[in-house]
């Protein structure tokens, strides 16, 4: 794509990144309809199938970069996007239900199953940390011991999610008063689509919409590349912003809706069990390549690594402390999340510059 236009490279921008809006729509519909009538539960069908449907471009950009060999491309694909998708929650919170006697997000939402999913991905996010200090020649049979651990610490991350789902040692098995009702689990809504569409057509548009957001979002981080080299914009810089806005384009048009049909923790947690599960697909392309990936992460995606957890705890004390006024039209917690990502971004500057 390098050869087009740069207005020809814009236009095929905007077209993919609608065609991944629409997409995410007809995923979190169809996900609901599956989850209804399959019985996946809360676990399976939002945390593992609307995850991977929502991050198949991350996936298949990943599965290309170790089949070439890009190593670099891989870890920074993975880890550019997670703070960015954090910061998907901010948009929620702004532009998500919003009336009369309405309180911020994370009052709505709160739970300690929640907060336990925003601590899964702290966790594997300093796994990410831990193992990019690693020197590259520690591999056996294909693996590195910092890319099982991250699998595991997911699996049992979900593993911990489905029991609190069941109910917690605490009072109101963990849930806060005055929230959304989220009994079992995070998976409440129940779409008018979940009665009359059958199983069948509701699989048939979820691998439509999954293959549509797949090579809509490959299009776009091609197109988005060339575009940014022909303008001179920092392709770190554009990869963790405007790029991984793009392509978190699934999880706000998912979000939103959660948000606006009164699943609010519906939304936070599909934002945290994405972001829990990218790193797995270190594992994924460590396989391929037959080579250490986390070794081969730059400066730049360690930063914004550690930026991800960081905003990650931010809403993990908002779940606790439950802010009820709005400022500035969010949250206090996700007024402070946008803030430190800005400042962040000021940071991932400075070290580009470097």
């Amino acid at each position: 794509m390098a050869s087009l236009p740069l207005w020809l490279l814009v236009l095929v921008f905007i077209v993919g990144a609608a065609v991944i809006w629409v997409a995410g729509v007809q995923l979190s519909k169809t996900t609901d309809v599956l989850d209804n009538r399959l019985h996946l539960g809360s676990a399976l069908g939002g945390l593992i199938v609307l995850a991977m449907a929502t991050n198949l471009p991350e996936i298949a950009i990943t599965v290309s970069a170790a089949f070439s060999g890009s190593l670099e491309v891989a870890a920074g694909n993975i880890l550019g996007g997670i703070a960015i998708q954090t910061v998907v929650i901010v948009i929620l919170d702004a532009f998500g239900q919003r009336g009369k006697g309405t309180n911020p997000l994370t009052y709505r939402a709160a739970s300690l199953g929640l907060v336990l999913e925003g601590i899964v991905v702290v966790a594997v996010l300093a796994v990410v940390i831990a193992g990019s200090q690693l020197p590259p020649t520690l591999i056996a049979a294909r693996l590195t011991p910092d890319v099982v651990l991250i699998a595991v610490i997911w699996l049992v991350g979900l593993f911990l999610v489905q029991r609190a789902g069941k109910g917690l040692p605490w009072h109101e098995n963990g849930h806060a008063p005055q929230a959304s009702p989220h009994p079992h689990g995070h998976r409440t809504r129940k779409h008018h689509d979940a009665k009359t569409m059958s199983t069948a057509k509701a699989a048939a548009v979820f691998a439509v919409s999954a293959l549509a957001t797949l090579v809509a979002g490959v299009v776009l981080e091609r197109a988005g590349d060339a575009a940014s080299e022909q303008i001179g914009f920092s392709g770190v810089l554009f990869g963790a912003t405007v790029l991984a806005l793009a392509t978190s384009l699934p999880e706000i048009s998912t979000g939103l809706q959660a948000v606006r049909q009164g699943d609010d923790n519906l939304a936070i947690s599909d934002i945290f069990g994405g972001n829990a599960f990218l790193p797995v697909l270190f594992l994924v392309a460590t396989v391929i390549s037959g080579k250490a990936v986390l070794p081969q992460a730059n400066a730049s995606d360690i930063y914004l690594t550690a930026l991800a957890a960081l905003l990650t705890l931010v809403y993990a004390v908002g779940l606790v402390f439950r802010p009820r006024k709005y400022v500035l039209g969010m949250g206090l917690d996700s007024l402070v999340v946008l803030i430190t990502y800005i400042v962040g971004i000021g940071g991932l500057v400075a070290i580009s510059l470097a």
